[in-house]
């Protein structure tokens, strides 16, 4: 039987949540410290993997208590509702970049941020937009999400029953996806920069590890050390940091990596899903588990924060990337000073704590006896 919620997984939902908007805002040096300056995956493989968590975990408690037909009736209503958002995000997003490209005199915003379809074939790109098709930078996240969720009926029972099976199954179709072509349609190149059939397999990973999370198991009382797995992971982690870490400088960077090496690793591919990318994610996350496998670390006050902003994750992204464009603007009127750029990343930050704090005061009055608000 599937158990509640862990707040771990909110309070790393937060942090990818802050990752990915200090990584979409230009320049901002609090984007060197994110996940994909130390390492080659970044916080989208923490955002898909951790909603397929929590994703299998919510559904499959109610698959088990209400049915298949009860759990799959909820995924659909909640995609659906992902779907309007998405609607209406991208309508606000494009009103931000407007505005913001109207008073950012040196750089045109409209074209880095990829609305350049929507002026020159408005009607076109309306179309695209509810087929999905039309997705501007800062927006990919949310039509993988949709789409992956929007599969989840399909593979829950059996995920639930024969768990390694689908993972079999997932992992086939990622390794086959790139050989053979399979992405959807998008407007400029063509495909989806976040490739669903590659990136399924994340997700796929996130709901079995909610499911063995909740299985007894024998605990290694070994120290860490002395755990051949962990100390593999946690080489490879390294040896990705130190890599990333090189790439900014060039020079030294191709002077010191091995042809064969570097023939092995590039292109490193985002759209999809690069194997050295999954590798260092579930590496990551594999010692992140180990160095952390209590509870009691989410009690203090910062990680609560961090929690609420995870507990709440659809409404402090999308606020998220509504602040991305405007913190932008503001470090280009400001000329990108150094102390600007800091000031507009952490007052997004705090302003996403904000918005999960408030949520969370919103529902406990709704869930409060009618009497104590009379």
């Amino acid at each position: 039987m599937l158990n509640g919620r862990d707040p771990r997984i909110d309070f790393f939902r937060g942090l990818a949540l802050i990752f990915i908007f200090w990584d979409h805002v230009p320049h901002n040096p609090l984007g060197q410290i994110t996940l994909r300056n130390i390492g080659f995956s970044d916080a989208a493989e923490v955002f898909v993997f951790l909603a397929g968590y929590a994703s299998v975990l919510a559904y499959g408690k109610v698959l088990q208590r209400e049915g298949y037909w009860m759990a799959s009736l909820k995924i659909l209503r909640r995609t659906w509702v992902l779907y309007v958002v998405h609607i209406f995000l991208l309508a606000m997003l494009m009103g931000i970049v407007f505005f913001a490209n109207n008073h950012v005199e040196t750089r045109d915003l409209v074209e880095e941020m990829g609305l350049t379809h929507f002026v020159t074939h408005p009607q076109q790109a309306l179309v695209d937009e509810l087929l999905l098709r039309f997705k501007p930078n800062l927006m990919d996240p949310l039509p993988l999400y949709i789409v992956l969720l929007a599969g989840l009926p399909l593979v829950l029972p059996s995920l639930l029953r024969h768990t390694w099976a689908v993972v079999a199954v997932s992992l086939a179709v990622y390794l086959l996806a790139p050989h053979l072509g399979w992405n959807l349609a998008a407007i400029a190149d063509g495909v989806w920069y976040f490739n669903p059939v590659t990136w399924q397999l994340l997700f796929v990973l996130g709901g079995a590890a909610a499911i063995y999370a909740q299985r007894p198991r024998p605990q290694d009382n070994r120290p860490l050390l002395r755990q051949p797995l962990f100390v593999a992971a946690a080489a490879y982690v390294l040896v990705a940091g130190v890599i990333t870490i090189g790439w900014r400088w060039p020079d030294i960077h191709d002077a010191l990596m091995p042809s064969a090496l570097s023939d092995l690793l590039y292109p490193i591919s985002k759209t999809d899903l690069s194997p050295v990318r999954l590798l260092h994610f579930l590496a990551l996350a594999y010692v992140t588990a180990k160095l952390l496998p209590g509870r009691a670390w989410t009690q203090n006050w910062l990680a609560q924060q961090t929690c609420r902003m995870g507990r709440y994750s659809l409404e402090v992204f999308c606020l998220g990337v509504l602040l991305a464009p405007l913190a932008d603007m503001i470090n280009a009127l400001a000329g990108d000073a150094f102390a600007v750029q800091i000031f507009t990343a952490l007052m997004g930050a705090a302003l996403m704590a904000a918005l999960g704090a408030w949520l969370a005061f919103n529902k406990r009055l709704s869930q409060a006896p009618h009497g104590a608000t009379a």
